[in-house]
């Protein structure tokens, strides 16, 4: 089984991928981390995020790379906004996803674009999202509990940003598959919205079968 979720940032889709694959025993990959990886990547070697050929020249990071905590940093996170933009950048990567996507029992994905472009075909597609607000107020929490200082403000343009780049771009915009089911985050706990993820997965194979 192939379940993909897609979803703008903060929206709670990294979360409920991760429930989703323990709970269906699944392996699990974050995409957006291949990006990130870029982006820090390119950071470290002083290259530019909105330049094709700087981003497309790391690509071939390594792979403990992913495992690096500075990935989920804020900066990083705007980088890796960036750099998805890139066609050349977006190719490099994909097949990756789309290896890990069809390897023999399944496997869940969250991205952006993984019911659309990644796994067309999966067996069940949720896009999860959330008001650009609540999200915002959710970064917002989770940065101030890390001891960071940060200003909500801020935080809150920085994900309206993303929203309009991530949708924007001509390849593989951040949309909602066709046959996807929307997962509205916006008022649910983490438990409720994993707990309705499942009660969606289950439907969707239930009425498959």
């Amino acid at each position: 089984m192939i379940i993909a979720v897609d979803g703008p940032t903060a929206s709670g889709k990294g979360t409920i991928s991760k429930a989703l694959a323990a709970h269906y025993g699944l392996p699990f990959l974050d995409t957006g981390l291949l990006y990130r990886a870029v982006g820090q990547q390119l950071a470290l070697n002083g290259g530019n995020a909105d330049v094709a050929a700087d981003a497309l020249a790391v690509c071939a990071f390594p792979d403990a790379l992913l495992d690096d905590p500075v990935l989920r940093n804020e900066e990083v996170g705007g980088l890796a906004s960036r750099v998805s933009v890139h066609p050349a950048v977006r190719a490099a990567l994909n097949q990756r996803q789309v290896d890990f996507a069809n390897q023999a029992g399944g496997a869940v994905l969250d991205g952006r674009d993984i019911g659309t472009v990644i796994a067309p075909h999966a067996d069940v597609k949720l896009f999860v999202t959330a008001s650009a607000e609540v999200r915002a107020h959710r970064r917002y929490e989770e940065m101030l509990s890390r001891g960071l200082d940060v200003d909500f403000d801020n935080i809150l343009a920085d994900i309206r940003l993303r929203d309009e780049r991530d949708a924007g771009r001509a390849e593989a915009p951040l949309k909602a598959a066709e046959n996807a089911i929307l997962l509205d985050t916006g008022d649910l706990t983490i438990g409720a919205a994993v707990q309705r993820a499942i009660e969606l997965v289950d439907t969707r194979r239930e009425n498959r079968s």
